[in-house]
């Protein structure tokens, strides 16, 4: 029996790469975003809020990376998952920082999750796709 597991964590190095895409992606788009990218735990290792880009969305960006790691999918998925449960749908969407809709990616390196991040500054679906340019930019997705 192990006493202990050893878990693979997000490099500096790897979410620069993955800021400099959802960057780049974001300002290809024209929206300001705010991108956030966390460990395994849910903590972050890099932010970005872009010029101009929605205060509310600073706090979602973070819960959205922090959704994708606690579950190892991505926060768009949620809605799939709960919408035809209602005691789910009607009770979980009520948990502190949990995101039900698109945004967040778990980052994963040979098939193991190391992080997330998490994009907010435009509807869902631009979130998703500037998320998406992130995880591309690394060769990972």
């Amino acid at each position: 029996m192990a006493n202990t597991l050893t878990t693979q964590t997000i490099s500096n190095e790897l979410a620069e790469t993955l800021m400099r895409g959802a960057v780049a992606k974001a300002q290809e788009m024209g929206i300001p975003m705010c991108i956030a990218i966390v460990d395994p735990s849910g903590t972050l290792v890099q932010f970005l809020r872009m010029d101009k880009a929605p205060l509310l969305s600073v706090q979602i960006a973070q819960d959205k990376a922090y959704t994708t790691v606690s579950f190892s999918m991505p926060t768009h998925e949620w809605h799939e998952f709960i919408k035809d449960d209602a005691p789910l749908l009607h009770g979980i969407v009520h948990t502190p920082r949990l995101v039900v809709f698109g945004g967040g990616y778990p980052v994963k390196v040979d098939g193991e999750v190391v992080g997330g991040i998490g994009v907010s500054g435009g509807h869902y679906s631009h979130d998703m796709q500037v998320a998406e340019a992130a995880l591309a930019a690394t060769g990972l997705s």
